[in-house]
């Protein structure tokens, strides 16, 4: 692999060249359909390749052939996507096409309108050219179902891209297209990002439209993921805004209005902003090769003028686990059952678990207990970040997970950082309790493998944007992330900061292979 492949390209190389006739969007969907035929038997990220593509990048080939200096301008304001492919993850409806987050009793379920964020791709001049997969019903933090198997990471096969959108992160990380659609109901965005190093944002409630009811959900919200910042944001400034869809939305006109993620005023304007560095977000058991890489991009921020100090903060990954399933145990617990009611037998393990452990979290508190957990964490958060423009914390506790896991059981962290499945007691008990942190084996052992995640915080504080950027090597062989998190709505505060940290800390974005 090397960076002048034309399939390496980044979504705002491919824009520039299509715009100077240097390459055509046909031969640019080629070479990436080339890529996914002779690397994904080994990577297993992608559903489907959508033929309709090929008629998209023909027609836009056409434009660019034909396009004086005023058309592209036009179409840079109001395509500003045109020819280019978008990895879509398979629960992103497209009208025609199957729809069945990964259930086998959905196999046959076709889509009958294209979702908000694909409609507004299509709309901006971009097609979908792939389909990647996630775990069943988009509900676990590695990615294999019995419909499409194990997803793996590019970068250690062994290990598991993430979940639920890691078949996103996988996809881009291999070279299958510079753009893809995500979601983040806890984690789903960053960590699939954070493990194969690349960057995913976690929009504020309402910023991006979703598919009801869930959209409803205050929790959750769709997304872009790309190898580079600049990217990010230009799929992210395609995706916000009212939806009449979705009455959460909100109003998004001037969102990153001016930001340009390669410019050196991204660095200068580090002078003197105030970065809080929260390692551990309390008590998660992080590990030291996460630790040392979150500190060495600590370091350089402040080598170039940002004024850090490391705080803590008063939680534990038991009262986060206990707030967030409460909240699932009410709201999505009731969704999927009612999604898979009388198929049970068809399903996932881990489905049947996270369904299981999130009721017997809600049999034991009300909603209304959950919003009352829920101020509490997010009066926490805000009384941290006064005084400070952001926080950077880790992505996840685990540098890594094994691909095939289910950690029906818990889950013990190695001295090299990956996750294993425990053998012991735990959440497999079906008693949804979570008692924190014990040994197996000499390892780190969690009676729930989602508390080794660092990302449900920040569901929970659900108006708080965040950026996942790479911050260096886990001991493991896979990237870790860093999440870059801004106050309520100030999404280009995180962008700014995640830019910077790009420009500084350079990073492939692709994986060796």
């Amino acid at each position: 692999m090397t960076g002048t492949e034309t399939w390496a390209l980044s979504a705002t190389e491919a824009l520039a060249k299509f715009r100077t006739k240097d390459l055509s969007p046909v031969d640019y969907l080629t070479a990436l359909i080339g890529r996914i035929t002779s690397e994904d038997e080994r990577i297993n990220a992608v559903t489907e390749v959508v033929e309709e593509a090929v008629t998209s990048a023909k027609d836009a080939e056409s434009f660019y052939a034909n396009a004086t200096s005023a058309d592209l301008a036009e179409a840079s304001a109001s395509r500003p996507l045109l020819g280019l492919p978008v990895i879509a993850k398979e629960k992103h409806a497209i009208a025609g096409r199957s729809l069945t987050q990964g259930l086998m009793h959905e196999v046959d379920t076709v889509a009958s309108a294209d979702a908000a964020i694909i409609r507004r791709i299509r709309g901006a001049g971009g097609f979908v050219h792939a389909r990647a997969t996630s775990p069943e019903f988009s509900c676990a933090t590695i990615t294999h179902s019995p419909m499409w198997g194990v997803t793996r990471n590019p970068w250690n096969t062994e290990l598991s891209p993430g979940g639920s959108s890691g078949g996103s992160g996988a996809a881009l990380a291999s070279g299958f297209g510079p753009l893809a659609t995500a979601s983040d109901i806890a984690g789903s965005t960053r960590l699939p990002a954070a493990f194969t190093g690349t960057v995913g944002y976690k929009a504020p409630y309402g910023r991006i439209p979703g598919a009801q009811p869930l959209a409803a959900d205050w929790y959750r919200g769709d997304g872009p993921m790309a190898r580079t910042v600049a990217d990010t944001a230009l799929l992210a400034r395609v995706m916000v805004g009212v939806d009449p869809s979705d009455h959460a939305t909100i109003d998004s006109s001037g969102f990153l209005s001016g930001f340009d993620a390669t410019s050196a005023e991204v660095v200068d304007g580090l002078r003197g902003k105030r970065v809080a560095l929260c390692l551990r977000l309390g008590d998660f058991p992080v590990g030291e090769d996460t630790i040392r890489n979150t500190r060495a991009v600590a370091s350089v921020l402040e080598a170039a003028g940002a004024i850090v100090e490391e705080i803590e903060l008063p939680w534990t990954a038991e009262r986060i686990f206990d707030a967030a399933f409460t909240h699932f145990g009410n709201i999505l617990a009731p969704a999927m059952r009612a999604a898979t009611r009388g198929h049970e037998d068809t399903l996932a393990d881990y489905t049947l678990r996270f369904m299981a452990d999130a009721e017997a979290v809600a049999a034991r508190r009300t909603q209304y207990d959950g919003l009352v957990m829920e101020a509490q964490i997010q009066a926490e958060l805000a009384n941290a970040m006064d005084g400070f423009d952001v926080l950077l914390a880790p992505t996840s506790a685990v540098a890594g997970l094994e691909a095939g896991g289910s950690y029906l059981d818990g889950i013990t962290i190695g001295a090299d950082g990956v996750g294993r499945e425990s053998s012991g007691p735990g959440s497999g008990s079906g008693n949804g309790s979570s008692s924190g942190t014990g040994s197996d084996a000499g390892g780190v052992r969690l009676e729930h493998y989602w508390q080794s995640h660092m990302t449900m915080p920040f569901n929970i504080c659900n108006r708080v944007p965040i950026v996942n950027v790479p911050s260096g090597m886990a001991d493991c062989g896979i990237p870790t992330g860093l999440q870059v998190v801004g106050h309520p709505f100030d999404d280009r505060g995180a962008f700014d900061v995640a830019a910077a940290v790009e420009q500084l800390v350079p990073w492939t974005g692709l994986a060796p292979g």
